[in-house]
């Protein structure tokens, strides 16, 4: 469902208007300054973003294509998406963002007392959690099984996850450990896109 126009706007789609405004511009100042400037998202990404159910969203490419550029401006589209006239969010929907070796560095276990666990829960409960660069991490025993309490909650409630990775789900039981490869598998079935092109660090700057 679509806005009326600006003329005949009813007061619940001013006030979420207001409010998409007011999330939006939130979140630009959040997004690091290289990932700002707006892209063309893959087709792929615009059907995940306009069909989402739950389902989670695997970007994977060489290095260097835009995978996390990809995902930062996929968070922006899907954080707008929210906030159309038929969906009833109470609140600003929550969005996390983790690079997998801060992440993994958070979870070892001389982290200091309670934050580990404290931030499971913070990234299994958000509404949408974007991992970045995840076959990066360096992994031990303790972080795949934090790791493991985090995405088995997120899988069980349906709650979405957006991945960037140099490697296929499938691929990834050697960083996540094989319980979390086989779940995430599932959770990105039908939502895998494979970006294409050069490296673009090695492009010539304008």
């Amino acid at each position: 469902m679509s806005f009326s126009s600006a003329e005949e706007l009813s007061p619940r789609e001013s006030v979420l208007v207001e409010r998409r405004y007011a999330a939006l511009h939130r979140f630009d100042e959040r997004i690091p300054a290289l990932y700002r400037p707006p892209i063309d998202l893959p087709k792929e990404v615009l059907d995940w973003v306009a069909g989402w159910g739950g389902a989670s969203l695997f970007l994977t490419g060489h290095i260097g294509v835009g995978k996390t550029h990809t995902a930062w401006q996929t968070c922006r589209r899907w954080l707008e998406v929210q906030y159309a006239a038929d969906r009833s969010w109470r609140g600003t929907p929550v969005i996390k963002m983790f690079r997998s070796t801060a992440l993994f560095d958070a979870l070892r276990p001389d982290a200091p007392s309670g934050e580990g666990r404290t931030l499971v829960r913070e990234l299994q409960t958000c509404d949408l959690l974007f991992i970045d660069d995840l076959a990066a991490a360096r992994p031990t025993e303790w972080t795949q099984e934090r790791l493991f309490e985090l995405f088995d909650e997120r899988y069980i409630n349906r709650r979405p996850v957006i991945v960037t990775s140099d490697v296929l789900p499938n691929h990834l039981s050697e960083v996540t450990g094989p319980r979390v490869a086989s779940r995430l598998a599932e959770m990105c079935r039908g939502s895998v896109a494979l970006l294409r092109g050069d490296d673009r660090r090695k492009e010539p700057r304008p």
